[in-house]
């Protein structure tokens, strides 16, 4: 049954400046990774904590999100609960918080305490989950709780939700084509919920046949890539489409560490460690290359992984 959706329609109005300023983030130059020996080859990446929350998940957030409430599927009074390594989390409490949408999130009790302390000054109310069963444990915690209280919660369910996928072939997709005049050559994304390669790879298979479409993934089960999956032992998500990428570059979490320090301070961008193991693989990608224009996805900023010591060494 359709809800009344006044309330939230209103919300939605004089919040609609919060909504506007998603997508539409920068495309920065990577000199350092473009340096292979031939001016022929450049390499840029979208900033994505240009964003209102401060990371690539306010798209699919968003979108997800205003897919439910036009579909009647968030009652008054209920919660949207998903499963998060935060970054989507904080994104749903931020739109939650705007809207008044109570938050409730299951996240490994080991995600970084920059990410707790930013959810919990949102008001988001927080279910740790065992840190040894990572992200695939929060996600059965989270579909455990749907189904003992479907009253209380929306599942919005992140890794199999088709509005994850959607929202970058509505917008990163078309902002990668129109940002680099139609030169890109090849497209380079992390896997977690793979909702951006998946839905990058449906647009430009529409729209530009000629892109190379290259995921980013661990090199092992057991990283240091918060945020990115293992997919060969992880649980799959519902919306992975294996054709969506011609190829997968693994990526050892030491190398996007070194990385993340490089661009730090090589070239000012302080920048988060999923988006170091992009950037390992779009260097790869890159020294294949005599010509080209490679782009890929920088999901969030450093700010939330100061406190770990390992990845800031001076040394």
């Amino acid at each position: 049954m359709k809800q009344d959706l006044t309330p939230y329609v209103k919300r939605i109005a004089l919040d609609e400046g919060m909504p506007s300023l998603v997508g539409n983030t920068p495309l920065l130059p990577l000199v350092t990774l473009s340096n292979n020996g031939t001016s022929n080859v450049q390499v840029f990446a979208k900033a994505e904590w240009f964003n209102p929350s401060g990371s690539v998940k306010d798209r699919p957030a968003w979108g997800i999100i205003q897919n439910a409430l036009h579909e009647g599927r968030i009652l008054p009074g209920m919660h949207l609960l998903d499963s998060t390594s935060g970054n989507m989390g904080i994104a749903y409490a931020t739109f939650g918080s705007a809207l008044g949408i109570p938050i409730t999130l299951a996240l490994p009790s080991n995600a970084s305490p920059e990410r707790i302390k930013i959810l919990q000054a949102l008001g988001a109310e927080l279910v740790l989950t065992d840190p040894l069963e990572g992200s695939d444990g929060a996600i059965q915690v989270a579909q455990q709780m749907a189904e003992d209280h479907p009253e209380k919660y929306y599942y919005a369910n992140q890794y199999d939700n088709p509005e994850n996928w959607r929202s970058h072939y509505k917008s990163t997709g078309p902002e990668l084509l129109e940002q680099t005049a139609g030169k890109i050559t090849h497209f380079v994304a992390g896997m977690g919920t793979t909702g951006t390669l998946t839905g990058v790879s449906c647009y430009f298979a529409e729209h530009k046949t000629d892109v190379e479409i290259i995921g980013v993934q661990p090199d092992s089960p057991f990283n240091g890539l918060e945020g990115l999956k293992h997919i060969a032992t992880s649980l799959q998500p519902g919306i992975y489409d294996p054709s969506a990428a011609d190829r997968i570059i693994p990526v050892k979490t030491e190398d996007a560490y070194d990385m993340v320090r490089c661009l730090a301070r090589e070239e000012g961008y302080f920048i988060g460690i999923s988006s170091g193991a992009a950037a390992v693989a779009a260097r790869q990608v890159a020294n294949e290359l005599e010509e080209g224009v490679v782009v890929t996805v920088f999901p969030d900023a450093g700010f939330k992984y100061l406190s770990d010591d390992e990845l800031w060494k001076t040394t």
